[in-house]
């Protein structure tokens, strides 16, 4: 498989060693049998999805319950799902969940959520893909993406450069380009994060905030994870940004999109998916709710949301809510607290890790190979844009005047 200008992105290495005669390489081929195989049913690589699952998860969207209830949700048919399983000497190691998406006649495979999950990456024993070294992982992506017969391009988006205590495992997955940064907050408790992370100026303004917001009426902080409490708590968390996508122009996806009742659903106890709510209360009413995740010992923040009261936000409700969940969670036994992809103040003040994220494209055929190559300059367009203050209040703007045009558009109930 090769790109547009011809470079090998997933490269036959056992080829590659008939022509070069390299020992080395030619001893690790025989040394390792590489496998894979496909199926459209989820529930096929359940058992093997579980194991794989084992150790730390770098995203929800490496969850097998996630993934399922979001297939359920979306209706995904039957022919657009495809879970590949890798193989080393029989024995499964990566396992990619992939969904068919069809534009302009291009079949593209890529994960099943999109911006909804901060991360993504291959599900993975990450001590044996390690041992396989870079040529062993190519070979085994090779095979891997040489299932999916039917597709024009693999684009797997926002995948972690490095995996903590195993580095670089997904770089010979295709051609990655670097686009986003992860934001965490690690630490072992309250106290060391306070130490590392608040200055003494940075203490005082949080007091401050609280003072104003103590100020207002009787502020209370509570972790929610009762079903009938946080279908409540999540009605006016989605309020709260419908009111704040309004205010800056921005496309509200949660709504538009429909993707509401699968945050609800998540919150069901048959769903499988640990789902906490971190909730601020004003004299009894919500003014911030930051809806998370937990895999194992990893809290994953997928959303958050606070009034847009202007009375009320005189106290920051947000910036307040996001203090309490420092000072409870990692005292509670959650040793990473992921905030996501993309740079905010709050991700600023409280993340001591910074992991680039890369987009991976597979070109694998002809038009597929063309379509990589204009979409990774799409994606360097948008990165200039978005550093860029001028050009992104132009694209805001113009975004406005599509919604409103759409919105006349669209004939009246």
């Amino acid at each position: 498989m090769a790109d547009a200008q011809s470079q090998p992105l997933l490269r036959d290495i056992a080829g590659e060693d008939a022509l070069t005669g390299a020992p080395d390489r030619g001893i690790a081929q025989t040394r390792h049998v590489f496998s894979a195989r496909m199926s459209r049913d989820i529930d096929d690589v359940e058992e093997v999805w579980r194991i794989l699952s084992v150790g730390p998860m770098e995203s929800p969207g490496q969850s097998y319950n996630f993934i399922r209830l979001w297939i359920a949700d979306r209706g995904v048919e039957h022919a657009n799902k495809a879970f590949v399983v890798g193989e080393v000497d029989g024995q499964p190691v990566a396992l990619l969940p992939l969904h068919c998406h069809r534009y302009f006649g291009f079949s593209v495979y890529t994960w099943f959520p999109r911006s909804q999950v901060g991360a993504y990456a291959p599900v993975s024993d990450y001590r044996k893909l390690s041992e396989l070294g870079p040529e062993g992982r190519a070979s085994l992506w090779s095979t891997m993406i040489g299932q999916l017969s039917d597709a024009d391009a693999v684009y797997l988006r926002t995948v972690p450069e490095e995996i903590a205590g195993y580095g670089a495992l997904f770089s010979e997955l295709g051609k990655a380009l670097a686009v986003e940064t992860l934001y965490r907050a690690e630490f072992n408790s309250w106290e060391e994060c306070d130490k590392l992370q608040r200055s003494r100026s940075r203490r005082k303004h949080d007091r401050q905030q609280g003072d104003r917001l103590d100020a207002l009426g009787k502020v209370e902080f509570e972790l929610v994870t009762d079903r009938e409490q946080g279908l409540a708590a999540i009605d006016v968390m989605f309020r709260q940004r419908s009111a704040r996508f309004k205010a800056q122009g921005i496309r509200d996806t949660f709504v538009e999109d429909r993707l509401i009742e699968f945050y609800k659903t998540a919150m069901c106890p048959t769903s499988g998916i640990d789902v906490r709510l971190h909730v601020l209360r004003l004299d009894g009413e919500i003014v911030a709710v930051r809806y998370n995740v937990v895999e194992g010992h990893r809290m994953f923040c997928l959303i958050s949301s606070m009034s847009a009261d202007p009375a009320i936000q005189a106290g920051s409700p947000g910036k307040q809510c996001l203090l309490r969940v420092m000072q409870t969670v990692f005292d509670a036994g959650i040793g990473v607290f992921d905030m996501g992809s993309g740079f905010t103040d709050e991700k600023r003040h409280w993340c001591n890790v910074q992991i680039p994220v890369r987009q991976h494209y597979v070109g694998c055929t002809l038009r597929g190979q063309i379509a990589v190559s204009l979409h990774q300059q799409f994606q360097r367009l948008r990165a200039q844009a978005k550093a860029n203050e001028t050009i992104r209040r132009g694209l805001r703007h113009l975004r406005q005047l599509g919604d409103r045009f759409s919105a006349r558009a669209t004939p009246s109930e």
